[in-house]
């Protein structure tokens, strides 16, 4: 009797494999259940892998003691290919967006300028520049004709169509050598006066010059100083008999450095001595 309960015993030895393989099984399940309800972050997930088969991996070690039961075996591998299925989901992931990004940054940074486009904006604006610059001249010179002084004046345009030019001679304006308005010079001025009243909007430059030949005594140390006063003096008129706005006006002395004609001659140092009266043709507002 006694031999036979110690074969009954022997029969049960192995019983515990059973069991130890369910629990692996569900453990399995357990954690992919919890990953098809979460989010995957790849790097946590990877660590996770990868301490989860540092632990599996003690049966390989201590297959003599507990045996090579197929369950365990089969776990394993389970544990294995889902390691193996999780790094290739991230690096895949990973490698699709890193190509995607690369191929956007690609495009963005050798994406030809088309300067044609740019070329004809410019030529767009230039074209329109002028055309402001045409319109502008040609009212000044029926105003100038309607007030009977198109032959005091001179009236042009700069050759990149920025403003149009009143020319005042000097002679006419000033005696030689004083900043002070002649005053059969007023009534010149009050003409000027009402042309340059349509362009309040406009920013107008008054500028003055004067010829080469060097001040000696009186009340101005250089032309540059004459030239200003000069300019500063038919600005201070503008504004307080033709009530042009102030901040329309800018005045500015430029001495005999921007002659129009040679100092050489009485004729040309007349040229030179003037005060030249400039209307941009964009607006205050637009040039801001």
């Amino acid at each position: 009797m006694a031999r036979k309960k110690r074969e009954e015993e022997k029969g049960i030895e192995g019983g515990w494999i059973n069991t130890f393989a369910d629990l692996m099984n569900l453990l399995l399940c357990f954690f992919v259940l919890l990953f098809s309800m979460s989010t995957v972050d790849a790097d946590k997930y990877e660590q996770l892998v990868t301490s989860m088969s540092e632990r599996i991996n003690i049966f390989d070690g201590g297959g003599n003691s507990v045996g090579q039961g197929p369950f365990v075996t089969v776990g394993t591998k389970q544990v294995v290919a889902l390691s193996q299925y999780f790094n290739e989901f991230s690096t895949s992931g990973s490698s699709d967006d890193d190509n995607e990004n690369s191929k956007q940054n690609s495009e963005l940074g050798t994406q030809p300028i088309d300067e044609s486009i740019e070329k004809k904006v410019e030529e767009k604006k230039a074209e329109e520049q002028k055309k402001k610059a045409e319109a502008i001249y040609k009212d000044v010179a029926e105003a100038a004709r309607k007030s009977n002084i198109e032959d005091e004046i001179t009236i042009n345009t700069d050759k990149n169509n920025q403003y149009v030019q009143i020319s005042l001679n000097g002679g006419i304006l000033f005696d030689s050598g004083q900043a002070a308005l002649k005053s059969s010079a007023k009534s010149l001025l009050n003409k000027v006066g009402d042309i340059l009243k349509m362009y309040e909007k406009h920013m107008i430059k008054i500028e003055g010059h004067t010829d080469d030949v060097k001040i000696t005594g009186g009340t101005y140390r250089s032309n540059r100083w004459l030239s200003t006063a000069r300019a500063t003096e038919v600005l201070e008129y503008l504004v307080d008999k033709k009530n042009l706005k102030p901040s329309s006006l800018e005045a500015s002395g430029l001495g005999e450095y921007y002659p129009i004609a040679s100092n050489k001659t009485a004729k040309g140092r007349a040229q030179n001595r003037r005060v030249e009266l400039k209307i941009y043709t964009d607006n205050k507002k637009d040039s801001k």
